[in-house]
């Protein structure tokens, strides 16, 4: 009797153990989708500042070349800074269960049958 509860108790606290285990690791994930989305962002972030000291260091030179007296190039076109504004994360959904999914039931009850006496070319005329 004392052996097999041993085995129980050593069979359940593998199993426990496990589930902690596979908990553990979803938690890590998510971490893992945040800082990657975090790190993501602050590339923006870093791209969006670049962009503006450029832009200002562009204008003081042209703005001393004008008070120089000396033609200033024109400016290049560029694209506008763009602010990627506050980091926000919204963790991605887990894809939805089948049954959720509705993927296996029809779209609607059948109002007749699949099948009728009426063959598929009546009503067509016959090749020839």
């Amino acid at each position: 009797m004392k052996t097999r509860f041993a085995v129980w108790s050593l069979v359940l606290g593998a199993l426990s153990t496990q589930a902690a285990w596979a908990a553990m690791s979803a938690q890590d994930e998510a971490k893992a989708a945040e800082a990657k989305a975090k790190a993501a962002w602050s590339t923006k972030v870093a791209a969006y500042q670049l962009c503006a000291a450029q832009d200002k260091v562009a204008e003081q030179y042209r703005a001393r070349m004008k008070a120089a007296g000396k033609d200033a190039p024109e400016p290049v076109a560029t694209p506008a800074c763009s602010d990627p504004g506050p980091f926000a994360y919204v963790p991605a959904q887990p894809p939805q269960a089948r049954e959720g999914s509705g993927a296996h039931s029809p779209a609607e009850t059948a109002s007749q049958p699949p099948s009728s006496a009426q063959p598929d070319n009546a009503g067509k005329p016959l090749a020839k």
